[in-house]
């Protein structure tokens, strides 16, 4: 019984550390996109499938980045390993819906990786990297 509960308390900081990762590379991506943004003041409306292919490539290379940093897994793996490409960019997406929502409620702009969609397509190209190069 101890087993199986330090497994599932195992794979629950996994997938909390892997969040909170992937928030932190998201957040870094926002405010170069936000930067870039405000340079260039003319934007342009992109395709929705070429956005999430671009934001698919900027996360995955984010978790490129990452692996040379970090080339070790973060926590320990779990009897669940790979339960983190499914939950966190879950998450990670609802996390910036939640901050795109607040920063058009104070009438602010918001990118579109403050979407879920964008957000989860990003933190998916992060985890999906990491999962295949992290051993």
């Amino acid at each position: 019984m101890e087993d199986l509960f330090l497994a599932l308390l195992s794979g629950a900081a996994e997938l909390l550390i892997e969040v909170v990762f992937q928030w932190i590379a998201e957040a870094s991506a926002v405010a170069i996109i936000r930067s870039v943004r405000n340079a260039n003041r003319e934007s342009k409306v992109v395709s929705p499938v070429l956005a999430a292919a671009g934001y698919l490539l900027l996360g995955a290379g984010f978790g490129a980045v990452s692996v040379l940093f970090f080339p070790h897994p973060l926590v320990h793996p779990s009897k669940f390993h790979g339960i983190s490409l499914v939950v966190s960019p879950i998450i990670t997406g609802l996390i910036m819906s939640k901050i795109g929502l607040v920063r058009r409620s104070k009438n602010e702009d918001s990118l579109q990786i403050e979407s879920f969609g964008y957000g989860l397509t990003f933190a998916l190209g992060v985890a999906l990297i990491r999962f295949f190069f992290v051993r």
